[in-house]
């Protein structure tokens, strides 16, 4: 299932959400540019690596760019197309509402707060990992996480492809991001192989999803003049042809 929208009405633009899917699209853009060999440097030099990041805090705790700054800057790193295109969905269909309730400042805070705490739960459990962890996921899974805290009640509607043919369902948030967070615990769980073969961050996933769970609500904005979004009517069968 693929989701293309949201059912929540959005009271203020997404800035913040934009320029983070603008950023990432545009940091990929110049990952293209560079060579093979300069690119994989680049991807070492930015991405987290689990084993440098606990060497350099045992060893040389004052080496920023062996522990510190790659906790941030591997957020806006992709390992290709397919990557890209699909945190940027979901970062744009579930960014929007939950940034319309923390407001621009603390949603930023927020999503690079998630991202950090689902690298290091990845870190913890893979000390010895050679790889770079690279992507959005850990952030984007925060904000799932945060959404579903937000609108319980709240609908997503999926594309599923049958033999070429477009087929769009309304579904239940809780029950579309229930379903996603079940398959990540449950592929972390069965896949501590990460450390040496590389693959994707489960662990990674989980820790975002939970970190939003916990810290959404004290970072909601709670001034007078706020107007909670409303949801939108589900889309009707003569609505989507």
């Amino acid at each position: 299932m693929i989701p293309v929208a949201g059912s929540v009405r959005n009271t203020r633009p997404a800035v913040v959400t934009g320029t983070l899917v603008a950023l990432c699209a545009y940091v990929f853009l110049q990952e293209l540019a560079l060579p093979p060999q300069e690119l994989e440097q680049m991807v070492r030099r930015w991405g987290l690596v689990p084993a440098r990041q606990w060497y350099a805090l045992e060893h040389a705790p004052d080496a920023l760019d062996a522990w510190l700054w790659p906790m941030f800057t591997c957020m806006f790193l992709h390992g290709g197309w397919a990557h890209l295109i699909g945190n940027s969905l979901f970062l744009w269909i579930f960014g929007a509402g939950v940034e319309n309730r923390l407001g621009y400042g603390r949603f930023l805070a927020f999503y690079l707060l998630c991202g950090l705490a689902g690298g290091q739960l990845q870190a913890l459990l893979h000390p010895h990992a050679m790889t770079p962890m690279i992507g959005a996921s850990g952030a984007i899974a925060g904000v799932l996480g945060a959404y579903l805290a937000l609108y319980p009640h709240a609908t997503v509607t999926v594309l599923v492809p049958v033999f070429f043919y477009p087929l769009f369902f309304d579904v239940p948030a809780i029950l579309f991001l229930g379903f996603w967070f079940l398959e990540q615990l449950l592929a972390g769980a069965t896949s501590f192989t990460f450390a040496q073969q590389g693959g994707v961050a489960w662990w990674a996933h989980v820790g975002g999803f939970v970190a939003g769970l916990l810290l959404v609500g004290p970072m909601l904005r709670r001034d007078r003049g706020y107007r909670r979004p409303k949801y939108r009517a589900p889309i009707t069968r003569y609505e989507r042809y």
